[in-house]
């Protein structure tokens, strides 16, 4: 046998190497020591839900199982998110997961089906706190002081893109990709959607942001990209900017052009949160998709649910960043491809 196929992995060997899998390990036992000295609690929620993601973007994985001997539809998470708010409106303490999540159709080199997330809540947190908090986490990963640059979503666009995001037209939004290039990239089905809706405006947005903005951030230092456009919002509260535009109270966090983490002032309205799921599913009927149920759960707790803030951070890209991977398979044992 020759040199060369001596060395050949087999087909079932996994991408990532034993050495990757040791920072691995050593990066999740300085997570969870992290939030062991700040007494923050370490919960455990279901993968599987009754009730799904409505958002138009996210496709859930869905998963038949029996139930009471009859088959029922349930769905594998998005996030711990819904789940993680119960326990939060029950018991009022901080708290934190490390959990693998689930995302259809989501491959490539910074996307697998199933990935893992770190969330948790801090109750009576502001943006401002919760962003201090994820600095001090960096900090103890990296293992030196961390500076963080704040960035707004409005700046970052007209910087890199030369155009104000939440004052420019549809036309003017279009032009500018067609200008670079990204007109043909499929965002949104124009009908039955009105060409000048929200929802094809965000697009326009969505798509110049990610292929003009993102890959320009957190190269220096990483990079919290805060006060995004209000059809952003999500799950997030709204509010005036020093310019009096309407904006999501919401950052994110940037590094090497890798987006790592998202958070929120989370929205404890459950009222409003039904409106803005019932809208969602509006949006999933035009574009074609399947109405994903409601967690009426979710939206009980609301009522009880502190003032909070919460932060949803995408374990496997940080170990990218940290370790100078290229791709999720080097940090990933077994990829959704090889699964």
């Amino acid at each position: 046998m020759s040199d060369d196929r001596r060395t050949d992995k087999p087909a079932y060997a996994p991408t990532m190497t034993l050495e990757m899998a040791r920072r691995r390990g050593q990066m999740l036992v300085a997570i969870r020591q992290f939030f062991a000295q700040r007494q923050v609690l370490e919960v455990q929620t279901p993968l599987l839900s009754q009730a799904a993601n409505t958002d138009t973007f996210l496709q859930s994985v869905a998963a038949r199982v029996t139930y009471q001997d009859k088959p029922r539809p349930f769905y594998l998470h998005t996030s711990p998110e819904f789940a993680m708010k119960r326990l939060l409106a029950s018991w009022q303490v901080a708290i934190y997961q490390i959990c693998s999540v689930f995302r259809d159709n989501e491959i490539g080199s910074r996307h697998n089906i199933e990935f893992t997330m770190l969330e948790w809540y801090q109750p009576h947190y502001s943006l401002n706190d919760l962003a201090e908090e994820l600095g001090k986490l960096l900090e103890a990963l990296y293992g030196y002081p961390v500076i963080m640059n704040h960035y707004r979503y409005i700046d970052a666009f007209m910087d890199h893109v030369g155009i104000h995001p939440l004052s420019a037209s549809l036309e003017a939004l279009k032009a500018v990709a067609e200008d670079k290039g990204l007109a043909n990239i499929d965002i949104a089905p124009p009908e039955p959607l009105a060409v000048d809706s929200e929802e094809m405006r965000q697009g326009w947005l969505d798509l110049l942001f990610s292929h003009l903005v993102e890959p320009k951030l957190g190269h220096d230092l990483p990079t919290l990209i805060i006060d995004y456009p209000p059809a952003t919002a999500a799950l997030a509260k709204t509010c005036l900017d020093k310019e009096g535009n309407l904006i999501a109270k919401r950052f994110e966090l940037y590094i090497d052009g890798i987006e790592i983490a998202n958070a929120y002032d989370e929205l404890a309205d459950g009222q409003a949160l039904r409106e803005r799921f019932e809208a969602d599913n509006r949006q999933r009927v035009a574009h074609g998709l399947a109405q994903m149920p409601i967690d009426e759960y979710l939206l009980a707790a609301c009522d009880d649910l502190p003032p909070c803030s919460g932060i949803a951070l995408g374990v496997d890209r940080l170990l990218m960043v940290l370790t100078g991977a290229d791709k999720l398979s080097e940090v990933i044992a077994l990829p959704s491809g090889l699964a």
